[in-house]
């Protein structure tokens, strides 16, 4: 059901979906279009859901009918009712921008479905059709809208500050408005002007007559110059009434304005402090319900240290997970491992035969020759100095008894930066150290991310096969790797101080490739020797009793992995920087402790 040609889709005509055209109403009847539309388009088939940051992307069966977007875990559940159910008409799809298999369902950013195509073309044709409904649903309530017939305007109901431009264009606009009175009182003026002449001549021919001016309809003759005084004195009344207004808005201007300020100044705030808030909440949310953008991957959008400070606290929780256990271990007195061993891959007194590391029990596998040439190249540049080289190491932590140095390389934008470590352990020996390194019983009291540990073939008692698990750590991808692991003793080339040599080579190999259980883990491939001497004290003579206080143990530890995936480069330095210390002391100090109270191992 995964591809284009399953997909059914049945409604209105749409153009670029590939539609099949099932009915509907009359163009010219608007309603029916739209229950059409809203009842008869129909979108099924299989698309990659995102569930969780623990199962990823799940094939989930997707349907759109009646305006709702729903999922079930299969076509064939499909009657038994949905996992989860969307409405259309208040979501938004978006298509993602990296991922061209991908696009999303949101409503309201609460809620937000990632799903994934098969193809480009599956992916083109959803959102075609989903868009589409989109539209169409969308015209429809601009429709219903219109239908009530109410012409108020929405901004007409709401209060809004006048801007200072504004203002200042109310004032001019008053002052041009006071200018045409002031020209009207003075045309008003000169009319009364003009009629007052002519009743004061009226007045004098009423005087020469003796008698009374007759106006008719019994009309007194009337005082128009009182009355032109009057009509001055109001006129001018107004105009000073309408100067004052001007006046107490000029004053409130500069008040208004402040006022504003205050307003602008308080929303920005507000604004700010909500973004911060919604961050703290989207941070919360990637850490809680973290989706596919915020893990790594290819489209990952996760910052680099926002991405570090995550591993860091899974990290540290593992660690503190480890000591709990440790101590619990030591107050039971009872061993625990998650190694699935063979019964004969650790049989007693296997490492006191002469042939233990020596290889001679694997030279008849087909990995020797691979075997004995990286051993003998790993050795050799374990012997060589930081500064013999000439490839620049870098010195980046020095605690003490150990110094630690790398080179900073890159191959295909992934980080492989080659690391050479130093330590002096007072009071065990090259084999012991080399013991607990190789054995795979011990492996998960000092390796703090490990899950499982399987051996894969058992090539002899001191060459293992191991399929070795990782714990996952968000938000990175869960790890594994596949190698082969030697122990081998030195004896050319050794110091004159130097009681014994011995090493242990890892090595990533394809051979007999087998997956983790899980089988969605990231492969690292890595090539790693621990090269460990005893030093005897100055001026001990062979043959003479040692005691614990006279061994000291030099080691160098050298190793390039390739953690495979796409994390940070500045992630995974970082990482580095601060793991690999903490790993060799642990790994060191957990030796200590085991050999103090036992004979010593040469």
């Amino acid at each position: 059901m995964d591809d284009l040609d399953n997909i059914t889709t049945t409604g209105p005509p749409l153009p670029s979906a590939d539609a099949t055209v099932t009915g509907g109403g009359s163009q010219s009847d608007t309603s029916e279009e739209e229950e059409y539309l809203d009842n008869s388009i129909e979108l099924r088939g299989y698309l990659s859901k995102w569930t969780n940051y623990i199962y990823g992307w799940q094939p989930r069966y997707i349907v759109l009918k009646d305006g709702t977007l729903s999922y079930y875990k299969s076509e064939s559940e499909s009657d038994f009712g949905c996992r989860g159910a969307i409405s259309l008409s208040k979501a938004t799809i978006k298509a993602h921008e990296s991922d061209e298999l991908r696009f999303d369902v949101v409503v309201n950013n609460l809620n937000n479905w990632c799903l994934r195509a098969e193809t480009s073309e599956d992916r083109m044709h959803w959102v075609e059709v989903l868009q589409l409904y989109k539209e169409g649903t969308g015209s429809t309530d601009t429709t219903s809208l219109r239908r009530h017939g109410s012409t108020m305007s929405l901004q007409s109901n709401t209060i809004s500050l006048a801007s200072g431009g504004s203002l200042k264009r109310t004032l001019r606009n008053l002052r041009e408005k006071v200018g045409e009175l002031e020209t009207f009182k003075d045309i008003l003026f000169g009319q009364i002007e003009t009629l007052q002449r002519y009743f004061d001549a009226c007045s004098e021919v009423n005087k020469t007559n003796s008698q009374p001016l007759d106006l008719g309809d019994g009309l007194k003759p009337i005082d128009f110059k009182g009355e032109s005084i009057t009509f001055r004195a109001t006129t001018t009344g107004v105009l000073s009434t309408l100067q004052h207004c001007l006046e107490i808005i000029a004053e409130n201007d500069e008040s208004w304005k402040r006022k504003l300020e205050r307003e602008i100044d308080k929303r920005r705030r507000a604004e700010e402090q909500n973004k911060k808030f919604m961050d703290e909440i989207e941070k919360l949310k990637r850490l809680s319900y973290p989706g596919p953008d915020f893990e790594e991957g290819p489209h990952s959008t996760l910052p680099e240290d926002e991405f570090f400070d995550a591993v860091e606290t899974g990290l540290e929780k593992i660690e503190e997970d480890m000591q709990l256990r440790f101590k619990l271990r030591l107050q039971s007195q009872i061993s625990q491992t998650l190694v699935n061993v063979p019964h004969e891959a650790v049989a007693e007194g296997e490492e006191a035969r002469e042939e233990f590391g020596t290889g001679a029990e694997a030279q008849s596998h087909a990995l020797w020759p691979e075997i004995d040439r990286v051993c003998k190249e790993q050795l050799h540049k374990a012997r060589e100095g930081v500064g013999q080289d000439g490839n620049g190491w870098q010195i980046f932590a020095d605690e003490g008894e150990i110094k630690m140095y790398k080179r900073e390389e890159e191959v295909n934008g992934m980080v492989m930066d080659p690391l050479k470590a130093y330590h002096s352990v007072k009071g065990v020996t090259a084999r012991e150290m080399c013991h607990y390194f190789f054995m795979p019983e011990f492996r998960n009291d000092w390796e703090t991310t490990l899950e499982d540990c399987t051996i894969l073939e058992k090539i002899s008692a001191d060459t293992l096969l191991f399929l070795q698990t990782h714990k996952r750590i968000w938000p990175a991808s869960q790890r594994d790797a596949q190698f082969w692991s030697h122990m081998r003793k030195i004896n050319d080339g050794l110091e004159p101080d130097t009681r014994d040599m011995w090493v242990v080579c890892n090595n990533s190999t394809e051979y007999a490739k087998q997956e983790s259980k899980n089988g969605k883990c990231v492969r690292i491939f890595l090539t790693v020797i621990l090269a460990c001497q005893t030093h005897l004290p100055d001026g001990y003579v062979k043959g003479q009793p040692l005691s614990r206080d006279d061994l000291t143990c030099k080691v160098t530890y050298c190793s390039v992995v390739n953690p495979g995936g796409w994390a940070p480069a500045s992630a995974l330095r970082a990482v580095y920087k601060r793991e690999y210390p903490k790993f060799l002391k642990r790994f060191t100090g957990y030796v200590i402790d085991q050999c103090k109270d036992k004979p010593i191992m040469f």
